[in-house]
């Protein structure tokens, strides 16, 4: 039997004083010391890493996790470790929702870029504060945690309410720029977007977000070529986490993508399935068979590893 954990410097020198009438004459390399109790051979590493070998390795084991869970509050150093990081994120989300959860904002947001099949939808809102109300009782503040089924039932509410703008790019459209890398399409979609809600109306919005998915300066670039660009970004990561508008972008992107994905559904007789792993490949093998590789040109994205693995 083997057990190794890590231990502070504490249970670190109370173990040195413990051991040091048990200690072998030979140490191995990188380690302060190495004894033998009762059958158990114990080696403590300068790492503070410890390891115990014997058939009553976890008796002494326990005993010193014991003594380091006594001397750091109940808790391994790992433990602690993770209990304060996710106390440091937890913290550092709070921050950020307090610049673009209680504001009026504009957000948008994409789906369908990992997703073989079906096209990428991309949508942008407006959220006022007196809309947070609303939306946080149809649940769009744990968007993540809703279902497909969920979301079929509280997008529609939402659409009726909150002023959005949505833009489909099929798959045929993606297929026809093959040169065109992901980052590139989705910072095209999503100006687009933007700017065509910006023209329904002049909205009040404190700041306007956006998931960060590539440096500014890169999101910038690949709209050198465009006529109208909005500039005046916020570029976060995890917004939809952060920003009531861009979670409703998310989730009315996401209603949109399986209505696009229902109609494919429909068109071939098959429920085509979502994501892009071994049952994709598979799905795509058999609609193949009865309709032609040309079909994948009108429901699929065509330069994903995918097609290489389908059509050999």
């Amino acid at each position: 039997m083997v057990i190794v954990f890590k231990i502070s410097l504490n249970t670190k020198n109370k173990m040195i004083e413990y051991y040091k009438d048990k200690k072998r004459d030979k140490t191995p390399p990188y380690a302060v010391f190495q004894a033998e109790e009762g059958g158990t051979i114990i080696t403590l590493y300068e790492s503070g890493k410890v390891m115990f070998q014997g058939i009553s390795a976890d008796v002494d084991a326990n005993m010193w996790k014991d003594m380091e869970a006594h001397l750091n509050n109940g808790k391994l150093p790992e433990e602690n470790k993770k209990k304060d990081k996710k106390k440091k994120d937890e913290k550092e989300l709070y921050e950020e929702r307090k610049k673009y959860y209680y504001i009026n904002s504009i957000g948008s947001d994409e789906v369908g870029t990992g997703d073989y099949f079906g096209p990428i939808v991309v949508t942008a809102s407006f959220v006022s504060k007196d809309d947070i109300e609303f939306l946080e009782e149809l649940g769009v503040k744990d968007s993540k945690k809703l279902t497909d089924d969920k979301i079929l039932d509280v997008v529609p509410k939402i659409i009726k309410k909150i002023p959005y703008e949505t833009i489909i790019y099929t798959n045929e459209e993606y297929n026809r720029n093959p040169l065109f890398n992901m980052n590139k399409i989705k910072a095209i979609l999503h100006n687009k977007a933007l700017l065509s809600l910006m023209k329904k109306e002049n909205y009040n919005y404190d700041k306007v977000v956006i998931d960060q998915f590539c440096y500014p300066k890169n999101y910038f670039g690949y709209l050198k070529d465009a006529n109208n660009v909005f500039r005046k970004i916020d570029f976060t990561t995890k917004a939809e986490d952060k920003c009531l508008s861009v979670a409703t972008s998310s989730l009315i992107s996401r209603y949109v993508f399986i209505k696009e994905m229902d109609k494919i559904s429909k068109a071939i007789g098959k429920t085509v399935p979502k994501g892009a792993g071994e049952k994709v490949d598979e799905f795509a093998k058999e609609i193949i068979k009865t309709h032609s590789k040309d079909i994948l040109n009108k429901i699929a994205k065509m330069n994903f590893k995918n097609t290489d693995k389908i059509l050999n």
